[in-house]
Parts: structure tokens; sequence; C-alpha cells
């Protein structure tokens, strides 16, 4: 009996250490406390970086154009990736932040043949600061 109870206690402390950790990990980044941030000026060039390769084009992947702000604006044939005034529910932050469920979702995808890293967490900061003072 005491060692079915120490089991069962190890596997809940295990249980709560797993599900700490993996909160831990699907935490979004906070907005940068950057004011003033443009497309142009500031997000522009992360995309350039990060998105632009595969979404620019007559044919980019979902049929998202992200080199342009109108074309990030305009979203997917699925919907708008962007919530202006809003960034945390907004696909793109999920996406960036690789929080969707769907993994081919995430973006810039964690294997990709042009080696493109994801986001760092100062990066989605300041595009979650863009989306939230407007997405200007």
């Amino acid at each position: 009996m005491k060692t079915t109870n120490l089991i069962i206690v190890t596997l809940a402390a295990s249980f709560v250490a797993a599900t700490s950790a993996f909160a831990q990990a699907t935490k979004l980044p906070p907005p940068s406390t950057q004011t003033g941030v443009t497309y142009a000026a500031d997000i522009k060039p992360i995309f350039d970086a990060s998105c632009v390769k595969c979404h620019t084009g007559d044919k980019p992947k979902a049929h998202l154009h992200m080199d342009t702000l109108d074309g990030v604006l305009k979203g997917t044939k699925q919907g708008k990736i962007v919530t202006p005034g809003d960034s945390a529910k907004s696909f793109l932050i999920q996406a960036v932040a690789h929080l969707t469920k769907d993994h081919d979702s995430w973006m810039p995808p964690l294997k990709n043949k042009a080696g493109i890293k994801p986001l760092t967490p100062e990066q989605i900061g300041l595009i979650r600061a863009w989306i939230d003072q407007g997405a200007k």
C-alpha cells in the first residue's frame, strides 16, 4: 500500500512539474515598452529577415503577403492574422511565438530550407507593441 501511495505522489509531482514547465514555455513575451512603433521603421525589417522569403511574390505561402503593410493587414484566405489593438488575440503573435496547437502554423517553421531561426522574445514583443498601438 505504501509503495502505491509513493508512486501516486511521485506521478502527481512529476505532472505538476511538467505542467509548470509547459506553462512557462507557452507564455507570450510581453509587449515592448517602445512607443511609436511603425511597420515601416520597426516591423518590416523583422519580416524581411524572417518572413518575406516565403510570404511574397506571385504565390506566397498561405496567400499571405508580408512584404507590405496592406498584405499583413489583409491576412490570408482564412482571415486576418492581426487584430489591431489586441496582440494577444492576433494569430500572427500566436504563430511567431510558437503557441498554436497546429505546429504547421509555427512561423518561421522550425525546420525550414532557408535556415531562418525563430523570432526572439524581443522581436515578438516589438511586434506585439506594434499591434497593440494600432498596427500602423
